[in-house]
């Protein structure tokens, strides 16, 4: 169960649990990535460890990895010509900010994603279509392969971002 941005402790620690949504024992605790976490019980904080180390985020190497292949990405995103105009107007660094939040959050990291939703961050992006949409996709596999993440891991990774193509792409929605 990720925390939500407004729950993870700036300074300090956590007053509800994680795992439960109890309320969290400041004596039972675990440091992940730099943050102490603190839990209603042992048993919440065994189960957020397994899902850490479970998760398709922790495999790919956490946070850095995640920072790492964002720079590295907008690095031949910003390069290829067929979408780097998509960017001309937006500040990088708090792109590269958002981004790494939501990629963490889409791949399993810790903290769930606050931001808008991507049917909504790119319904005024004016010409977006399967092209670009490949070709972005085509980046990140990439950048994962120069990073030398496993074949498998790469293929659950794109598997998640084929998720987004229709909100992206602010294809109708399919009737449920």
């Amino acid at each position: 169960m990720p925390l939500h941005a407004a729950d993870v402790p700036k300074a300090g620690i956590n007053t509800v649990c994680p795992i439960s949504g109890k309320p969290a024992n400041p004596k039972i605790t675990y440091a992940y990535e730099g943050v102490t976490y603190a839990f209603a019980s042992d048993t919440a904080r065994e189960q957020f460890k397994k899902v850490r180390a479970e998760s398709l985020y922790q495999q790919l190497g956490g946070k850095a990895a995640i920072d790492a292949a964002v720079e590295s990405f907008y690095v031949k995103f910003l390069a290829d010509k067929r979408v780097n105009h998509f960017f001309e107007d937006i500040s990088m660094n708090r792109q590269r900010k958002k981004q790494k939040e939501f990629l963490s959050a889409a791949l399993g990291g810790p903290i769930s994603w606050t931001g808008k939703n991507l049917r909504k961050a790119h319904e005024n992006v004016s010409g977006l279509n399967e092209t670009h949409f490949n070709a972005i996709a085509g980046h990140l596999k990439s950048t994962l392969e120069d990073l030398k993440v496993k074949p498998e891991l790469i293929k659950q990774v794109l598997a998640i971002v084929e998720t987004t193509r229709n909100d992206v792409l602010n294809r109708p929605k399919k009737s449920e």
